[in-house]
């Protein structure tokens, strides 16, 4: 399936916001989304999203692990790796390649590329849905005629915050 993008939004993650909002709104999302598809959204997945959506940075695997454990969740790897792996494959979160670690994903509403520009100083990641199909990523690709069905983009640089 070809890439689609949305309009280019502004970066999510470097704005100070209410994080409870976050959790609400993707958790909301997420049931709902779970529900129309004949998808569970387990306690354990659920909460996996919820400890994403509470902070803008790449969490890893083992941190994810030990906050399930703090929770009373199973505190085997396995737990939180299927977790992590149902939320990216239905799009509720992103895999930050170069860290190795997730984040939520700030619009699961719309199939998107999203890039993620990675503050080295603070960690935080902001998620920015730029149109690669439009750009000259996109004209590269056409132009040797490859239709881009995934593309993973990662900036590191410092943020308005840290800057």
């Amino acid at each position: 399936m070809p890439i689609v993008s949305s309009k280019t939004a502004p970066a999510t993650g470097f704005d100070r916001h209410n994080h409870r909002r976050c959790i609400q709104h993707g958790v909301r999302f997420a049931t709902h989304a779970c529900e129309q598809a004949g998808l569970q959204l387990t306690p354990a997945r659920q909460r996996v999203l919820e400890i994403l959506l509470s902070e803008h940075r790449a969490i890893g695997a083992y941190d994810i692990l030990d906050r399930l454990r703090e929770d009373g969740f199973n505190s085997q790897p396995p737990v939180a790796y299927r977790a992590l792996d149902f939320l990216v494959q239905y799009g509720f979160a992103h895999k930050i390649e170069r860290l190795n670690a997730f984040v939520a994903c700030s619009m699961p509403e719309i199939q998107h590329a999203p890039a993620f520009l990675i503050c080295r100083v603070c960690s935080v990641v902001a998620e920015t849905h730029p149109e690669l199909n439009r750009g000259a990523l996109g004209k590269t690709a056409r132009d040797a005629g490859f239709v881009m069905e995934q593309c993973v983009v990662e900036v590191e640089g410092v943020c308005p915050n840290c800057r």
